[in-house]
């Protein structure tokens, strides 16, 4: 999460308004853009900062994306929402997997637990410990395509980087640099739990496979779009993706999957698995067979390998 700046002269302040309903995150997924819900209740979120997370500093209000309209810069922001949506058709020469963005960004990036860019802006540049040095956001987002896309990165200076960098600067809505939004990236999972990848293949056929195929191929529609990502293959994300990893992928199974309708909250998940069930299903398909990663052996030069790292 990130980080803010001046604690004490920051005064309560309100920001945009936005709603989500279960069918338009399940649509985010997917990688479709489609026209938002009609405007229901505004989300919240507490900023916090590292000097006083109890101090009463304001809320982030989850921001409707016809705001958007109302930035000088609103076509390069749409453009970026567009590229994250619909990144294998806007951008095949960089995305060797059948993947978009936001197939693992849930509803835009804009749901807990479900890996958020809410505080991406505020959040870099950092030390990374798989790269043992500091990354910036644009290193960060050319490190997806190149792992969880298992494709090529884009330059720098692009349209294509400017506007998603762009998209993701309106999403934190001016949160200052020295705080952050209370909004957790992910869920956490019992890591001493020892993983069964036979029970986790009775798991992923009993409630996978309706989504992900018998062979972990994914689903398209008729124009070859995604609309859910294959898990393992030649198109899905290389072993250098952190989603390769059985902690990780267990931990985003457990609070993002299998996907549902409710009639409360922002996205009908969670609260099906146990922390065993999703260890034991992230197992299976994280060692199915997948995509190597080239520069594998520059991972994590300066600290402990992960447990669960493929390599």
């Amino acid at each position: 999460m990130n980080h803010l700046s001046d604690t004490n002269s920051i005064a309560p302040r309100r920001l945009s308004i936005s709603v989500f309903t279960a069918v338009a995150c399940a649509v985010a997924i997917s990688g479709c853009s489609q026209p938002e819900p009609a405007e229901r209740n505004p989300v919240e979120y507490k900023l916090v900062t590292t000097d006083d997370a109890n101090k009463d500093i304001g809320s982030y209000v989850l921001p409707q994306d016809t705001s958007i309209l109302d930035e000088p810069n609103a076509e390069k922001i749409i453009y970026g929402k567009r590229l994250l949506n619909e990144t294998k058709r806007l951008l095949p020469d960089n995305v060797g997997a059948q993947m978009n963005c936001n197939s693992c960004h849930i509803a835009q990036g804009k749901i807990p637990l479900g890996d958020p860019y809410i505080n991406s802006h505020n959040f870099y540049p950092r030390v990374m410990p798989r790269s043992g040095k500091e990354v910036d956001l644009t290193m960060r987002i050319n490190g997806c395509f190149q792992r969880s896309m298992n494709g090529k990165p884009l330059k720098p200076e692009s349209d294509e980087m400017l506007a998603i960098l762009a998209y993701m600067e309106w999403l934190s809505q001016n949160t200052p640099k020295t705080q952050k939004v209370n909004i957790d990236n992910t869920g956490k999972v019992d890591e001493s739990l020892i993983p069964d990848p036979v029970q986790g293949e009775k798991i992923y056929y009993a409630q996978c496979a309706t989504c992900h195929g018998d062979n972990g191929e994914g689903i398209k529609d008729s124009r070859g779009d995604i609309i859910f990502p294959p898990l393992w293959g030649d198109e899905s994300f290389n072993i250098g993706a952190g989603l390769a990893r059985t902690y990780k992928a267990a931990a985003f199974v457990k609070y993002n999957m299998p996907i549902g309708i409710q009639t409360q909250g922002l996205w009908g998940h969670g609260n099906v698995l146990s922390d065993q069930d999703a260890v034991d299903v992230a197992e299976f398909f994280t060692h199915k067979p997948r995509p190597d990663f080239a520069k594998k052996n520059g991972d994590w030069p300066t600290a402990p390998k992960p447990k669960d790292a493929r390599y």
